[in-house]
């Protein structure tokens, strides 16, 4: 009942806060952690899940990731991989059935290339379920668009024109989340002849083509895209269209299956403010139980508790 009565408290508050309030050490309440996880895994049934993402997060600066695998439809963590390499992650699906790989439908990620293989690798007919993730695309074009305004204000400023001073996030806004002001100023901007309005309205008509029903029609679609984005004369905008292009075939599959990193993105944010609360791990394997314990949908209790 204590043992229960702790892990009430970790759900509330970091580990120092319990280890303060129940007057037991950190590390007693840490081992109470690792052992409600280790219940938890060891419960864990082993389902289908149809819908899956893949995504990084930072366990600390300098490219140093961990790999998250959440069921999408659930919204729980799956697998924590302690880097963000193709073994790890091959690793993982080789510990599934044949029935449970044949049961994926879809694999939402962005264009990494490690989690690219090892999904091709491990999963029957995964060229038709990796999903290249809509807003990577999206963070991708909007980063081009402004690198061409940076390299256009900066040739303006040296004629003597600040047109483009000050309008940084109006390329990088929803129009429908601005003021009646800001539209009307923006509008004059995206209107004009400006190289930064042509690389917004090609990043525009991109968004649009996430609506298609059919690939047939989606391929037509982004292939006319392709073809603006390449006669653009905008080197940032024909450097990520030659990204697409490589990667055409699973932004069609995000297309048509309708999925999206969206709730791994989700994840991630809820997994930073674990990591903000707790002010960071001393390795990776407290990281990854903290994730389990706090996203893993896992049944942390003593069976005796549950009595």
């Amino acid at each position: 009942m204590f043992e229960a009565l702790v892990v009430d408290w970790l759900k509330e508050a970091p580990t120092s806060a319990v280890s303060r309030l129940m007057g037991l050490s950190w590390n007693a309440i840490d081992r109470i952690m690792q052992r409600a996880v280790e219940r938890g895994l060891s419960r864990r049934q082993r389902r289908c899940v149809e819908n899956i993402g893949v995504d990084e997060t930072a366990f600390r600066k300098r490219h140093d990731y961990v790999t998250i695998v959440s069921d999408q439809r659930a919204g729980v963590v799956l697998h924590v991989g302690e880097d963000r390499k193709k073994a790890g992650l091959k690793a993982w699906y080789s510990s599934l059935s044949q029935e449970q790989l044949e049961a994926i439908e879809s694999v939402s990620m962005d264009m990494w290339s490690a989690f690219i293989n090892a999904t091709l690798e491990s999963l029957p007919n995964a060229d038709q379920k990796i999903a290249f993730d809509k807003f990577h695309v999206a963070k991708y074009l909007g980063e081009a668009v402004d690198q061409v305004r940076r390299q256009e204000h900066k040739a303006l400023m040296g004629e003597g024109s600040d047109q483009l001073k000050g309008s940084k996030y109006d390329w990088l806004y929803n129009p429908k989340n601005m003021t009646r002001r800001q539209k009307r100023r923006f509008k004059a901007l995206r209107d004009s002849t400006l190289k930064t309005a042509r690389a917004w309205a090609i990043k525009e008509f991109a968004m649009s083509l996430w609506y298609y029903r059919s690939k047939t029609w989606a391929r037509k679609g982004w292939e006319r895209w392709l073809s603006w984005a390449v006669r653009s004369r905008l080197e940032p905008i024909k450097k990520v269209a030659k990204t697409i292009k490589e990667h055409l075939w699973g932004i069609l599959n995000a297309v048509i299956l309708k999925v999206s990193n969206g709730p791994a993105e989700g994840l991630n944010s809820r997994i930073k403010a674990i990591k903000v609360r707790s002010r960071g791990f001393r390795n990776k394997q407290r990281f990854a139980n903290a994730i389990y314990f706090h996203l893993g949908g896992l049944d942390l209790y003593p069976e005796s508790a549950k009595q």
